[in-house]
């Protein structure tokens, strides 16, 4: 109970009254007081969730969660009855490309697919004539009896030779005066003038040869090439 007193003037007489006032508090006005604003002693509070969150809850009204699955454990590859077939491509394809690195390194990896295109000598470029199996093309012309065309190939195959032996750099448009013009101080510089002589005349003039003119012109290349290595 509060008792509060008015004052009134009445007539220049000021008349003192007291009230009983009576205030009923609520059963919960502790807990609208209990924040921090209201901590004027230093007391720790504590903080409360509001009522229905929190797994245990969730737990207590039966929402219990499932693990989530993920993609990748469902992802299950049966190859049933061609299982081994597939294990021997895959050890049959690493063989290869461990077979072609140890032996051609990677250049010759990514150049062997050019290699196997070369059917002609028009196919032969300065990208690829040091990977170029020319060797195999001059066979074939003899196996054909183009003894004229294997003369064409064993001119490039020593341009080839001189290339990889950094003794001229192999130039698509480049003449063979200025092939010569880099042997010109080389101990086989008259040699290669020479083939080079017979393949102008050979190539250049049409001349079909037989099998024993070819036979002359091809020992000049040989022996060249031998000198080169």
């Amino acid at each position: 109970m509060v008792i509060i007193s008015y004052h009134q003037t009445v007539f220049g007489v000021t008349v003192l009254q007291d009230y009983e006032v009576n205030r009923v508090f609520d059963s919960d006005f502790k807990e609208r007081y209990s924040s921090e604003k209201y901590n004027y002693e230093g007391k720790k509070v504590v903080g409360k969730t509001r009522s229905g969150s929190g797994k245990y809850e969730d737990y207590n009204k039966g929402k219990v969660k499932t693990k989530e699955k993920n993609d990748s454990e469902e992802t299950i590859i049966d190859l049933g009855a061609f299982g081994w077939l597939f294990y021997l491509i895959l050890i049959l394809a690493v063989g290869y490309l461990a077979y072609i690195l140890l032996n051609e390194g990677v250049t010759g990896f990514f150049t062997s697919n050019k290699n196997k295109s070369i059917q002609r000598f028009d196919d032969i470029t300065a990208e690829n004539i040091e990977h170029a199996d020319i060797h195999a093309l001059i066979i074939q012309a003899e196996n054909e009896n183009d003894y004229r065309l294997a003369i064409r190939y064993y001119y490039l195959l020593v341009l080839k030779t001189l290339s990889i032996k950094n003794h001229i750099k192999f130039e698509d448009d480049k003449t063979n005066a200025e092939y010569l013009n880099e042997l010109n101080e080389k101990p086989f510089s008259k040699s290669f003038s020479y083939v080079s002589y017979l393949y102008n005349y050979i190539w250049y003039g049409k001349f079909d040869l037989d099998e024993s003119q070819y036979s002359k012109a091809k020992d000049n290349f040989t022996t060249l090439l031998n000198q080169v290595k």
